[in-house]
């Protein structure tokens, strides 16, 4: 929802919420690697676009029936700020992130979260350190976007007091994903956040910036089959087995446009992510 350093964020929680209200509510910040165009002497951590330099032997990820993937960004492990982080991200190698973009049918075929047959078309790739060779050429019918390299700078989270993890805080029981009665939830405090920052942007770790509902519900609906009631409490405790890997802003640049100005996020179970199976990570998008 926002972001920022953890003195501004504390000070305008400090401002708007009781004293015990903010103290709770600075303590669910989590941080994030923001992601912006790297200029002058910046060093860049990955880039969006481009082509990747995958191992000889590791085939360009394919949706079978439907065509390759695109590839949307390259993250240099290595250079991100991963000990600054609260997901447990490999310390070095090359995380690639690829998706089913809609340039081989026009965007017939979606890739959708609540669709398991579609989930081959959003995978990511962990390149470990030495096993990158040279780059390699997309594949016939597929442009590659233009590279835009990234920088990276930690930043705080917030998530919206919808978020699951804020209702179970400071709203136990109340309906997942809808507002509540709480400061947190008062209209004079989300306008000030908004103003602080109402950018999605790209973002390794820290709190989705959802653009609709919260992408954690989404994804465990996904996990539990589809189709679950918001009060099943099998689905808050889906939700809670969920942390955020990557999210990709649609970004001119790049001449990248996820539907209307939308955003592509990818989660994982933090056992996962440890395991490095990076396989298993889920898939989604939301647009305006």
């Amino acid at each position: 929802m926002t972001h920022g350093s953890s003195d501004v964020l504390g000070a305008l929680a400090s401002q708007h919420l009781p004293s015990d209200v903010a103290g709770k509510w600075s303590a669910l910040l989590r941080p994030s690697a923001r992601l912006s165009p790297a200029a002058g002497s910046a060093r860049p951590v990955g880039r969006l676009g481009g082509r990747p330099r995958l191992p000889a032997g590791v085939e360009w990820p394919v949706w079978e029936g439907h065509g390759p993937l695109s590839l949307i960004a390259s993250i240099d492990c290595g250079a991100l700020p991963v000990q600054a982080l609260d997901i447990d991200l490999p310390e070095s190698g090359t995380l690639l992130f690829f998706y089913f973009d809609g340039q081989l049918d026009d965007g017939d075929t979606l890739v959708l979260a609540e669709d398991r047959d579609s989930w081959a078309g959003a995978r990511v790739l962990h390149v470990p350190a030495g096993d990158t060779g040279p780059e390699r050429e997309t594949p016939e019918d597929l442009k590659p976007y233009p590279v835009v390299p990234l920088t990276a700078r930690v930043e705080m989270t917030v998530a919206e007091p919808w978020h699951p993890r804020m209702r179970d805080t400071f709203a136990p029981g109340a309906p997942l994903g809808q507002r509540y009665d709480h400061p947190v939830c008062a209209q004079e405090f989300l306008d000030a956040l908004w103003e602080l920052d109402d950018t999605v942007g790209h973002q390794v770790g820290g709190h989705a910036h959802s653009i609709q509902n919260p992408v954690e519900i989404e994804i465990a609906e996904a996990a539990l089959g589809g189709e679950v009631p918001w009060d099943d409490p099998r689905l808050s405790d889906e939700v809670g087995d969920f942390v955020l890997l990557a999210q990709f802003d649609s970004d001119d640049a790049a001449d990248m446009m996820w539907g209307d100005c939308g955003t592509l996020y990818w989660l994982i179970r933090p056992r996962d992510l440890v395991e490095r199976r990076l396989d298993r990570a889920m898939f989604t998008w939301q647009c305006s």
